[in-house]
């Protein structure tokens, strides 16, 4: 812990306020280069959970016939989704706090370490709702009305472009399970 703090916090703070210049010069391009690799990355995991919660949205849109709002529901399922790494990351940081003050979370059996896990996931619990407060009330701020009225700012539909690649994931897929079936090996 303390070379971490030392070589990952105090030394580059320290560099960063005495020339603050030369080190901006110096981080830029590493920073550039990290974002330029990451960014395909970010850029797919967005598209991928944007695009389940439309698939889920038009998928259930029938339900709006029994007054469902379809909607509310697909907004749900993106904050929750968008908060799922914020939450892994906070319980972490609980558990660690946890464990500096002595808590035994990994020893015994499974009714002892479920009751080992309380004093994490009350804190946890508490910064959830507190978090889930200030989104209601920004979203309030901001007049956000669920989909009455709403658009999209790009109109999805099935071109050929679809159909080529639906097609090609189809035939990868038969091809994997006929391979499975005939030469009676595991493909992964």
């Amino acid at each position: 812990a303390f070379f971490i703090t030392t070589f990952a916090q105090i030394v580059p703070k320290t560099a960063a306020g005495l020339h603050p210049e030369k080190f901006t010069c110096f981080s830029a391009l590493p920073l550039l280069v990290l974002e330029k690799l990451f960014f395909p990355i970010v850029w797919l995991f967005e598209k991928l959970s944007h695009g389940a919660v439309v698939l889920v949205e038009k998928i259930m849109k029938p339900l709006t016939i029994f007054h469902v709002k379809v909607h509310e529901i697909a907004m749900m399922m993106t904050i929750a989704l968008r908060f799922i790494p914020v939450l892994l990351e906070e319980a972490d940081k609980i558990m660690n706090a946890q464990k500096a003050r002595g808590a035994d979370m990994e020893s015994g059996g499974i009714i002892k370490r479920i009751k080992a896990l309380i004093p994490v996931l009350i804190p946890l619990f508490v910064s959830s709702f507190r978090r889930a407060g200030d989104l209601a009330m920004a979203m309030e701020c901001r007049c956000y009305n669920g989909g009455n009225g709403r658009t999209r700012m790009k109109q999805l539909k099935f071109t050929i472009v679809d159909l080529i690649g639906l097609l090609f994931c189809i035939v990868i897929f038969t091809g994997v399970i006929l391979c499975n079936i005939y030469f009676k090996t595991v493909m992964i």
